[in-house]
Parts: structure tokens; sequence; C-alpha cells
């Protein structure tokens, strides 16, 4: 018992117009909003000095391996499996300026949105973090991440997703991310995300020669909870951070989702046509199994 291709047809048009029938006009999907114990970095790129302090603490903190495999020379240009952060350079040849390349923990983080088995969440603080025990390697998180940040150790036999947790291991012992505590030029700062904002905001209002007058994260792409300030020079497009406008990657198709599924109505349809047309053919084949050979 098979569908040919008039019946397969009729089954989609029929699921279509049942699903257009019962399914009542869906609104947007509430924008989310840092959770109240929400933590975060502020990262001034008019402070930094490319130090890479910053990258070495990482490095010794999460235990992570060197790319020169004598740990005598270390100079990686992106984030990889071995590297959370990454201090980058912006030179046009009339203004510079050093970028931390890091995720962002965004309030709407389009990595938990598109993992499929639940392996990216936010969790205590609103840290996104990864867990092992549910992923499956499928690296929907590195497409769907509008920043690029989720990394697959391609050397490795048993490989993980690598990027940067905000050291909660170092904040569940009461500490402060290990690129936070040894800057030392404050380049790049820990504590909680409101107090984060309004300093801010606070900086850019109050030296707008300085300051590119814009907070990179307080709206973009749904607002994150890791926040840059940029040189009045230099634009955030220039550092690397994309312009999506403010609502977040997943708003739309979660949107979407949201109309289809909606009372489960999509599928619920779909199986009742095809259950419909199974039974119509079943009813077919016994008719004919009981009619009388013509001799």
């Amino acid at each position: 018992m098979s569908l040919d291709r008039r019946e397969a047809l009729k089954v989609l048009a029929t699921a279509g117009a049942a699903t257009a029938a019962a399914a009542a006009p869906a609104a947007a999907r509430p924008r989310k909003v840092a959770p109240d114990d929400a933590v975060g970095m502020l990262f001034d790129a008019t402070k930094c000095v490319g130090c890479k302090a910053c990258m070495v603490a990482c490095k010794q903190a999460n235990d992570l391996a060197y790319d020169d495999p004598d740990g005598l020379w270390d100079a990686p240009v992106d984030l990889t499996g071995n590297i959370k952060t990454v201090i980058k350079l912006y030179d046009d040849g009339s203004s510079s300026s050093f970028m931390k390349a890091q995720c962002l923990h965004c309030i709407d983080p389009a990595c938990a949105s598109a993992c499929m088995l639940g392996a990216y969440k936010k969790r205590e603080f609103g840290i996104v973090t990864w867990d092992g025990s549910k992923c499956v390697g499928c690296r929907y998180c590195q497409i769907a991440c509008p920043y690029g940040v989720p990394r697959f150790e391609w050397d490795k036999a048993l490989p993980k997703m690598v990027k940067c947790e905000m050291c909660n291991h170092r904040l569940a012992e009461g500490r402060e991310p290990a690129c936070t505590e040894v800057c030392p030029r404050q380049a790049v700062i820990f504590g909680r995300y409101t107090d984060l904002l309004a300093d801010a905001k606070q900086r850019v209002a109050s030296d707008p020669e300085r300051y590119y007058q814009k907070v990179f994260g307080e709206k973009d792409g749904g607002g994150t909870q890791v926040l840059y300030l940029a040189g009045a020079g230099v634009d955030f497009q220039k550092l690397g951070l994309p312009d999506l406008g403010e609502l977040s990657v997943p708003h739309l198709p979660e949107t979407v989702q949201h109309f289809i599924y909606k009372g489960f109505v999509a599928p619920v349809a779909l199986y009742a046509a095809l259950a419909a047309v199974m039974w119509r053919n079943r009813r077919n084949e016994d008719q004919s199994a009981a009619a009388p050979e013509e001799v």
C-alpha cells in the first residue's frame, strides 16, 4: 500500500487547509530579557593595549592546549577548539583598535535555539553553557551563532564544542573570570549585567569625543551579557561585530514555528490526512480481494 504522486499532493493540500482553518493568527514571540541574577562583562576597546594577558589566563584557567605543542609561542588570530577568547587588531591606516572576541552570552541565544537536544542553555547567572552529555556533534550551533563563536575540536577522538562559559567553575568558587582578573588596564571587567550596562552608558554619555556613541549589546541581536565600547573613530562593524538590528536571531523562526505548531495543529492535520488515505486504500484492497474472479 503506497501513495502515488496525486494522493501525496492531496495529503499535503488537506493538511495545509486544515492548518489554515484551525490556526489562529499568531502573535510575535515575546522578547526575552536578562535574568535577575545575570552577570556579564564590559570590554572597553579604548583601554585595551593588546597585551593578551587575558588570553593566557583563559588558557590556564580552562586547561586549554597551546597551538604550539612546545608551548613556546602561541599567537592565534581567531577562536579555535583551543581558544575561548582572542585579541584581534583592527587597523585601516588612519585608526586602530583592539577587539576581544569571545562568546557574548546572548540574552536570547541562537545556539540554544538551534540545538535540537538542548546541549546549550542559559543556566545560572544567564551564562550560556554547553552540556556534552546532550551533544551529538551536529554543529548547528556554529551555523546559527551570528558571532561565529562555538568551535569544534577537529583534532580530538572525542571532540567537544568549545566556547567561553565565563569561567563558571571559578564563579562557583566566588571568583571572577580569569580574563577580567588579570587585565592590567581593566579593559574588560566583570560584574552584574545591570551595573555594567549603566556603567557603559555613563562612559559614552560623559565622553563623546572618546567613545563611539553606542553600547553594543544593549539591544543588538536581542541583547548580550557581554557589552562592548568602541573608540569614537571606529564603529562596531569594523571591530567584527555584525549589524543585527534589535531582534534576536531566534525571534523570527521561533515565531513562525510557534504559529505552525500551535496546539499541534499541523502534525495532527497531516497525520489525520495520511490516516484517511491509508484507510481508503486498505478498504479498496479488501474489496478487491473479496470480489469474485471473472472466468
